[in-house]
Formats: structure tokens, sequence, C-alpha cells
């Protein structure tokens, strides 16, 4: 994806890497895969009061083990993690809905409980979160291609100056930056190349260097969160609380940036500085260069245009009357129709993430049109549960899972859950800030969860340098996470509280 981008080649490294590693552990790979089998087909026929739930369906104990062997085989990593996606899709397609083969069916109306209705299931990949996705994607992709992205950086990166500390200030806000419209993986490459020179000039015995490196990932997992295209664990939790059959909360592009990029500049703010406590520079000066790869013509001119009006329109969606979602739909249509962007450009969309996102949504239509989410409200006194305890306990759960496993996958998992745990204890969530606490949390907690080089791509890009050590890293990603969680969380209790999520 995004082969027009500076520092592409780190991208197609890392993808190399991948695939090396993953031919060494097909022999792993292939247990896994037989063990997630085995699990969810005990998990089919085990009798239904083994679940503790009062006339569990057929179709409701079905979707259970469809449930856990997506968990499996997000965490073992077994098979691509949209593979996974995709399997699910069809499994609930082949044995839940309206369209399954008849003799998995066959049983009494009482026995086989709701079935699904397959349109259900498939008009999740054209659900209105994946045009918000692909409208990003498609801006990206422009951006890049007329050289917007330099241009950007450059101009941004210029009043800065010259010091070191600065400079990397400045790093840290362009990438943090860039990282709320355009992926993070690819801002991090595009930064990290930019950064190159610099890194080969600076002392070879210098801490700063290091926290330099740090800086690109650092700043591109956490700028993710600002706005809902940042990464797509904040589609999900978006699509759960605007959902018109669920919370219906109406919660905009704008509402989302007018509390989260606030919060984004503070963390990034603290990150500069806990990295200059933690990498402090010897040289105190650094001479800067980007250079200008822009296209001069009337493209490029559109480009910036319809950049800044989708941006603005999707601040003021509210004010304008257009949906977020219908918003994605504008720069697609003025980059196709004017031939900015071309058939291989469509190419470079990340389809991958948008079929694990859509697999993940089924997976919440299954819980909730089959009934499953009902019976599980009434089958778990969820109301009983300490509301601090659910908030803070999703959260550090969701922080260690997204250190080993994807983050959408871990939004994907998570969400759908405690979307049903919130509306079950609406009411005792209020007091520490509703809903919204709960599952913009998973969001914030699954963005700065970057310890490990595995732990997002941006980590690995910037580990592929060779200038940080995994401690580095594990000491930095604790640090930032905790921190940003801590403040995080204060900040979504007190603006629930005083009605900041109200619709």
């Amino acid at each position: 994806m995004f082969n027009n981008f500076h520092g592409f080649h780190l991208i197609e490294e890392l993808h190399k890497r991948n695939l090396e590693r993953a031919a060494k552990r097909l022999n792993s790979k292939f247990f896994k895969l037989l063990l997630a089998i085995a699990v969810t087909l005990t998990i089919w026929f085990l009798p239904a009061e083994s679940f503790g739930m009062a006339n569990l369906t057929v179709v409701e104990q079905r979707i259970i083990g469809i449930f856990v062997f997506a968990t499996l085989m997000w965490i073992m990593e077994a098979i691509p993690a949209w593979t996974t996606s995709l399997i699910a899709v069809v499994l609930l397609l082949f044995m839940v809905s309206n369209s399954a083969l008849k003799p998995l069916v066959h049983y009494s109306p009482e026995q086989l409980g709701t079935i699904l209705k397959y349109e259900d299931i498939l008009h999740c990949f054209a659900d209105p979160i994946i045009m918000l996705f692909i409208g990003g994607f498609i801006l990206a992709i422009a951006a890049t291609k007329y050289g917007l992205d330099a241009t950007i950086a450059r101009v941004l990166l210029k009043p800065f100056g010259t010091q070191s500390r600065f400079v990397m200030l400045g790093f840290i806000m362009v990438t943090g930056l860039f990282s709320m419209f355009v992926s993070n993986t690819a801002t991090a490459a595009m930064m990290l190349a930019f950064l190159a020179p610099v890194l080969k000039a600076l002392p070879a015995d210098g801490k700063g260097k290091i926290g330099l490196a740090l800086s690109i990932p650092v700043a591109a997992n956490i700028g993710g969160m600002a706005t809902p295209i940042g990464t797509p664990p904040n589609g999900i939790v978006l699509k759960y609380l605007n959902d018109p059959a669920g919370m219906n909360m109406n919660i905009g592009f704008g509402d989302w940036t007018a509390f989260m990029f606030p919060l984004t500049i503070l963390l990034l703010f603290l990150s500069w500085i806990i990295l200059l406590k933690m990498f402090p520079f010897k040289q105190k000066t650094i001479n800067l260069e980007i250079p200008d790869n822009s296209k001069k013509s009337w493209r490029t001119t559109l480009v910036y245009i319809t950049f800044f009006a989708t941006i603005l329109m999707w601040m003021f969606d509210k004010y304008l009357g257009v949906k977020t979602n219908a918003v994605a739909m504008f720069p697609v249509a003025v980059f196709c129709a004017t031939g900015i962007i071309d058939r291989r450009d469509l190419e470079q969309i990340n389809w991958s993430v948008l079929w694990m996102v859509a697999g993940g949504f089924a997976l919440g239509v299954a819980l909730n049109k089959s009934g499953l989410a009902a019976h599980m409200i009434d089958a778990i006194p969820f109301n009983t549960w300490s509301p601090l305890l659910v908030i803070i306990g999703s959260g550090l759960v969701c922080y260690a899972m997204s250190n080993f496993i994807s983050h959408t996958a871990t939004a994907a998992l998570l969400v759908p859950i405690l979307a049903v745990v919130g509306m079950s204890m609406s009411k005792e969530l209020d007091g520490v800030g509703g809903v919204c606490t709960l599952l913009i949390g998973v969001a914030l907690c699954s963005s700065v969860a970057m310890v490990l080089p595995i732990s997002t791509p941006p980590n690995a890009l910037a580990h592929a340098t060779g200038l940080i050590e995994q401690k580095s890293m594990i000491k930095v990603g604790l640090v930032l996470g905790f921190i940003s969680m801590a403040i995080g969380y204060v900040l979504l209790i007190l603006l629930g509280i005083n009605g900041m999520f109200e619709n």
C-alpha cells in the first residue's frame, strides 16, 4: 500500500521479514489451527446446559463457537488476521443464516433459535464505517501521489528550527498530525525516511538518536487516536456508539476530534518531554533538509483543495447536516472523476484492513440479531459489577492484548462484548462517564499499546533501523502507555460526567 510514499522500501522490507518468519513458523501455525478447530468443535457439540444460560439455542451456541474460533485465531495468528475475519463471515453465512446449509438448520424453531439474514452479514462489507475508511485511504493515496505529504512535512517542520530538542518535537508533532489522517505505517515509513540522514549525522555514542528514532513510532501510534479515521479501532468503536439499533449516540467526526485531538496533542507533548529525559542529545543542533518532490499542476491544486475541504466538512458535519460517512465519498468522487486517482491507485487501498473490520462487524451483528447479546445480559448480572472496575479492567485487557496481536483484531473482539456490557449497565456507568468512557477507552488503550517491535508496524519499522534496543522500546512503551491511559481515562470520566458525549 502507498508505494508512492517516501520510505515505501521500509514497508517492503518489513513485509519481507514477516514472510520469512511465517515460513519458519509453518508447523507451529498448523498445530495452532488444529487447536482452534478442535476447541470450536468442542463448543459446538457441548450440551447447551454447559454454558450456564437457560434455553440456549443452536444458533447462539454456534455463534459462541465462531466467536471463540476468531478469538483464538487472532491471538495465535495461525493465519493472517484479515483471513480469520473472512472465515468468520463465511461460517456465519453457512452455519447460522437463512442461507445456511439445509442439514445444519434442520431443527425445530425452538431449538434452532433466530437465524440471521444473510443480507445483514454481507452488508457489513459496505457498512458506512467501511466507506469512511475508504475515503481516508483515498485522501492519503492522492496526497502521497502528488507530493502533498512531503510539502506539508517540510513546511510544518521548518518553524521548529535547528536545535536538536525542538527538531525532535517537530518530528513528533508532524508525525502525529499525519497519523490522524494517514495510515500510521505509511506515516512512520515516510518520516523515518526523512529522518535517516539526520540519524547518520548524529554522534554514534549519543542517546539522542535513539530518542529521535523512537519518537516516530510513538507519535504515529498516539496520533491515530485524534480522528475516527486515524486507526481502525476508532471506527469500530464509533460504529457501536452510533448504531441506531443500539446506543444511537450520534457522535460525529467533529465530536470525536473535539475531545481526542487536545488529548492527543497533550500526550505527544508529554512524549517529547519523556523522550528527552530518557535520551538526551549530545549534539545540540541538527540541520534538516527535505527535498521538494511535489508535482506542479492543476491536479496538485485540486488535491490540496479537496483534502482540506473534506477535513472541514468532517469537522463541521453536524452544522452542515452531511453525515461523516457520506463526506468520505466526496474525495473519492472528485479524485476518480478528474483522473487524480486511477485504477492502479485503487489497488493500493488496504483491503485487508477493511475485510478485517467487516468481519468484526459481522460478529457483532451475529451477537445482536441472534438474540445472544440479550441472552447474555439476562444470564450475566453485569449491573452488579463495579463500573470503575469494568472500565479500567477492559482497558488493561485491551492494552495487554494489543501489545501482542493486531490492534484492530483486539477491538473487533472486545468492542461487541463491551457494547453489550455497556447497554446492560448504562445507569451504573453514568457515574464514571457513561458507555462512551467504556468504549472510547478501548480505542485509546489500543493506540498506546507500543511496548514491543511486534506491537505495531511503526514499532517494527523503527526497530529495523538498528538504533533501538528492545529494552529501550519496552521502557518507553510502558511509561508512555500507563501515563496515557491514566490521563485519558481521567478526562473521559470528567467529560462524560459533565455531558460531553450526550446526544
